[in-house]
This record gives structure tokens, C-alpha cells and sequence, in this order.
């Protein structure tokens, strides 16, 4: 199979076609923008696999599109504005290309007849939930800009599948965390920053709730849904680890030898949403199974980026993180 995998140069994207890439034969495409968090270095260590190809380009440029996308068997669409801070402070950025972006996807895929077409959302799409999870076909009440253009991109999506007849499933994954993640990101930010012997702006009460997903186990459970999802769905992926950003914050303290004096208490973000949630059964059904336990994850993962300051320093430099 040969797959146009958008936003392969980010943190989900590049950890997807690692992925790929070691447990099948499938070619791919990498097809991203290289905005400040696409970055080369996330993906060096595969380019040179002869079933590999990259490509610089806009998945707003509908002529690049055009040009590279036929002869695909799926497109796989990761490529978005993903930071919710950014999008509070620049929401035409993250409207023209998660909604309008996705728009030329999907036009692009139903003229070339692709097989299938992977839209990965987020589970920030329904919104703040007191108690209980989310289900596929519950109401959409996105709160921030970025939010809101996702929920705008899965409409897109599903409507080219209504409409048209495209071949569209959608994923809505709770949050990721692991290797190669940009540095402006809770547990990428607050690990180096512990790591540098800085403090960590803890948001608010820290008493917000997020359910953490391993990359890895995030990008299986994409691309079961890829292989064997049904065309026209969507499927919650979620880990079931509830987990407020205090406790987030006490971790990474252990895990880095500091201590409380290292939290800066800051201002809570606007419209923050205070607990996400979704259910699992659709993807449980397909077999899919969570494989790392949080603590050992996590673990891993500041290991990782204790090991690899040679990959985040420069960006941390770069962007004033």
C-alpha cells in the first residue's frame, strides 16, 4: 500500500511513519510544510529507506496536492495547527489550514479515487465534560479556535464521505505524549525545563484533567482504523489514564529530581476546559488493546529527551521556549 501521509514531519506524523515503516511493507509519502514544529531532524533517521519519500509543500496549495498525492492508495491526514495557546493568540492561522487544508484534501482525494482517507482529530472537538466520557455521536461543543477548527476539519471530512462518497474514517484521540514531541507542550516544556533546572508554569489550579495516550499506542490504533475501520465512522482512541496536570507536574518532578519550588503558578489559559473524556468501545471492538502503562511510559519518555538535547535544545533556542 502506498500511503500520503500529511504532517509526517510532527510529533504524531513522524512517530506514525516510524511506525509504518517497521512493522509493514507499505511505501509512504511524507507531505508536510516544515512550519516550526515540522522539523527534518524528527524523521532523518528514516528518509534515506528507499520506501520513503519526502515532500516540502502546503496541504493548502492545492497544486502541490494535485501533483503528489495520484498513485496513492490512502492519504493518512495528521497535518494541523495543534497548539491551543497559539490559536488563542492567531486563529486564522489554524482555521485556513486545519479547516480549508483539509477541504483541499479531500477534494484532491476524491478526484484521484484514494482507497481510504484517515482524518486524525482530537477528542477536544466535544469539549469540557464534568462526568462520565464521550461517545463518536455526541454533540460537538468545541471552546478554543484550534478546537473549533478541528471540528470544522471532521465535518469537512464527513461531508466529502456523505456528499461525494469519499472513502473518510475519523479518529479522535485523547492526549499524546512521547519521543520527538515540540517543546511547547506540557510534558515535553515542563521535562526540559526541569532538565535545565527551570521552573514549570503550571496553568490555574492544575486541576485540569486529560486522559494520556503514548504515541505508539496512539498510531496503532490509527492505523487499525486505517486497515479495518468502517468507511464513514469515527473512533474515540483514549487510554483511560485520567490524570490532572498536577499530578502530570509531581511526576515529572520525581522522575527529574526537583521539587515543588520548581512550579510557577500562572494565570489559567482563556476557556481552558477542565476535564476530557471519550469512550473506547469502537476501537476496543476492532481489537485494539493499550500496550504501555503511564508510569513506565512517561519514564520512557523523559529518559528520551534526557538522552536527545541535541534535538531539543536548538528548538527550545529558536522559539523563545
Amino acid at each position: 500500500m502506498k500511503l500520503f501521509v500529511t504532517g509526517a514531519a510532527g510529533f504524531i506524523g513522524s512517530n506514525y511513519v516510524r511506525w509504518v515503516l517497521a512493522n509493514t511493507d507499505h511505501e509512504i509519502t511524507v507531505f508536510d510544510k516544515l512550519t516550526y514544529a515540522g522539523n527534518l531532524a524528527n524523521i532523518e533517521d528514516v528518509l534515506d529507506d528507499r520506501r520513503c519519500r519526502f515532500v516540502h509543500a502546503d496541504i493548502c496549495d492545492q497544486h502541490a496536492v494535485t501533483e503528489h498525492m495520484p498513485g496513492h492508495d490512502a492519504v493518512v491526514h495528521f497535518a494541523a495547527e495543534s497548539h491551543v495557546d497559539r490559536s488563542i493568540a492567531d486563529p486564522y492561522a489554524f482555521v485556513t489550514t486545519n479547516t480549508f487544508g483539509t477541504n483541499v484534501l479531500c477534494d484532491v482525494a476524491l478526484q484521484v479515487g484514494v482507497q481510504k482517507f484517515l482524518h486524525i482529530s482530537t477528542d477536544e472537538v466535544y469539549g469540557s465534560i464534568e462526568q462520565g466520557s464521550f461517545a463518536e455521536g455526541d454533540l460537538l461543543t468545541p471552546r478554543s479556535p484550534y478546537s473549533a477548527a478541528k471540528a470544522g476539519s471532521d465535518l469537512i471530512a464527513l461531508s466529502y464521505h456523505t456528499t461525494y462518497g469519499l472513502p473518510v474514517v475519523v479518529t479522535r484521540c485523547s492526549n499524546n505524549y512521547g519521543p520527538y514531541q515540540f517543546p511547547e507542550k506540557l510534558i515535553p516544556l515542563f521535562t526540559t525545563n526541569l532538565l535545565d533546572g527551570k521552573q514549570v508554569p503550571l496553568m490555574g489550579d492544575g486541576g485540569n484533567v486529560r486522559d494520556w495516550i503514548h504515541v505508539e499506542d496512539h498510531n496503532r490504533a490509527a492505523h487499525l482504523v486505517l486497515e479495518e475501520g468502517t468507511v464513514g465512522e469515527i473512533y474515540n482512541i483514549g487510554a483511560h489514564n485520567e490524570i490532572t496536570n498536577n499530578d502530570i507536574t509531581t511526576r515529572l518532578l520525581e522522575l527529574t529530581g526537583r521539587d515543588e519550588s520548581f512550579i510557577d503558578w500562572v494565570p489559567d489559559r482563556l476557556g481552558h476546559d477542565r476535564r476530557y473524556s471519550v469512550q473506547i468501545d469502537k476501537i476496543t471492538a476492532l481489537g485494539w488493546r493499550l500496550e504501555r502503562d503511564f508510569d513506565q511510559g512517561l519514564a520512557h519518555t523523559v529518559a528520551w529527551y534526557r538522552e536527545h538535547r541535541d534535538w531539543w535544545e536548538p528548538l527550545k533556542q529558536r522559539n523563545g521556549l
